[in-house]
């Protein structure tokens, strides 16, 4: 570990000043060593308060967005259909935004993200104003782009990160997420009686908010995410001597595609480890998290017994998050998936055989949550050490494709296989999911070995 640092200062002090930014039209700044850590807090600055409104956004309107699919669609059978429509969206914007981030570097594809959410809680709030179901869900499709621009973002911070520090870079982004998850449901009532005598339904009235923090969200980063990290990173790895013929396929777009990005991870086992990592974690978590308010209820607990176990879950998922990015620098990516494994493993074990024992519950849903951070954060960092940064971007939309793609199947057989088998048997199948990252994990550390 200390080699890596050294290796990663060495590096900072080599840097000269480029000749320019590509597609800022002007020349860069002297990005030496003290210019880069400056550059680096500017940017980790922009990204964390960006995060935090994109995650009060999405928090706030998905709080109600069942209760209005229900008062829209007029039954509990298709209030599920709202979230779903917007983790789809999520999954099948992933890609388009990756490719634009690609081109045109994280500044656009962030603000353009930000802004189809925005748009996006606009035809949500007309769709509840002329009681329209399939315009609700188009809508919350495209209100999926703030997740999609959230989950991005925790990639923007490692494009200029020293690998030393990669997955802490990493980790303080996903934590800030903490603030916005926390704050969202609280201001949800608020949100709708700010809508009184509108015309609009009070529970439209948070897709109204949501909005309009979309809409500071990606005024923020379009003004101030500049000099674009992306482009800054790629212009210091064409100055390193290694490579010329990459450096030229990149200089002409061809290192940039999705083609190029399925090549890299096709020609590197790290990078396919982490993309199971991924889609991994993420599919356990969200498969166990939605069945877990049914099961409780199930056993008797109340709404704000419920409420408080989620709670306790989301505190998991995200407040921990620099804990296990300073886990991922200082033992290593693969350490920490295995630390994922065992918390999940963990989680697994205790939700399963609650069988009505709420505290029980509570301390499952809880490691579930840590277990979700470790895998994201230390999965997410392997992915960006393991690809060539040309690529990265491609192979990161990728990522987030798989990983929402995997959860929205996990989370409609969750609901079959708690209605056919149980819950506990839910939990089971989890855990199965844990040994194939865990499999994978082991087999390519060991080949690495």
């Amino acid at each position: 570990m200390t080699d890596m640092h050294e290796q990663s200062d060495a590096a900072d002090r080599c840097i000269t000043a480029p000749a320019g930014i590509p597609g800022t039209g002007r020349a860069a700044a002297p990005w030496t060593g003290p210019g880069l850590d400056a550059l680096r807090r500017r940017v980790q600055t922009v990204l964390v308060v960006s995060q935090i409104l994109g995650g009060l956004g999405v928090a706030t309107a998905v709080t109600l967005a069942a209760v209005l699919a229900e008062e829209i669609g007029g039954s509990e059978a298709v209030a599920g259909l709202a979230s779903t429509s917007s983790v789809i969206g999520t999954a099948l914007l992933s890609l388009p935004f990756a490719a634009l981030m690609a081109r045109r570097g994280r500044r656009v594809g962030l603000t353009v993200a930000y802004s189809v959410a925005a748009a996006g809680g606009l035809v949500v709030v007309a769709a509840a104003t002329v009681a329209n179901f399939p315009l609700l869900l188009a809508g919350m499709a495209a209100f999926g782009a703030g997740s999609s621009a959230n989950l991005q973002a925790r990639f923007a911070a490692a494009d200029l990160a020293a690998p030393a520090r990669r997955a802490r870079s990493i980790s303080t982004v996903v934590w800030a997420t903490t603030i916005g998850a926390v704050l969202g449901p609280n201001i949800a009532a608020p949100a709708g009686r700010s809508v009184a005598g509108l015309g609009i339904p009070q529970a439209a009235g948070a897709f109204v908010w949501g909005t309009v923090v979309f809409v500071l969200a990606g005024l923020l980063v379009h003004l101030l995410l500049r000099p674009d990290p992306l482009l800054v990173a790629r212009e210091l790895a064409a100055r390193e001597p290694e490579a010329p013929d990459a450096r030229r396929a990149d200089a002409a777009g061809e290192g940039r595609s999705l083609r190029a990005g399925l090549a890299a991870v096709a020609g590197s086992r790290s990078a396919r480890t982490a993309l199971v990592a991924i889609a991994g974690s993420h599919t356990v978590m969200v498969s166990v998290m939605v069945m877990t308010p049914v099961d409780l209820g199930a056993h008797g607990a109340g709404v704000q017994l419920i409420g408080l176990v989620i709670s306790g879950h989301v505190t998991g998922m995200y407040a921990f998050s620099p804990v296990m990015g300073w886990l991922a620098d200082r033992i290593g990516r693969f350490s920490v998936l295995l630390v994922a494994v065992a918390l999940f493993a963990c989680a697994t074990a205790l939700a399963g055989t609650a069988d009505g024992a709420h505290l029980r519950s509570a301390a499952g849903l809880f490691l579930l949550g840590l277990g979700w951070s470790a895998g994201l954060v230390a999965g997410s960092a392997l992915l960006t050490d393991s690809v060539p940064q040309p690529a990265r971007a491609a192979v990161q939309g990728l990522s987030d494709l798989l990983m929402n793609a995997c959860a929205g199947v996990g989370g409609a057989l969750a609901g079959i296989v708690v209605a056919q088998a149980g819950y506990g048997w839910l939990n089971v199948g989890a855990a199965a999911v844990l040994v194939l990252v865990a499999g994978l994990t082991v087999l390519t550390l060991a080949r690495r070995g």
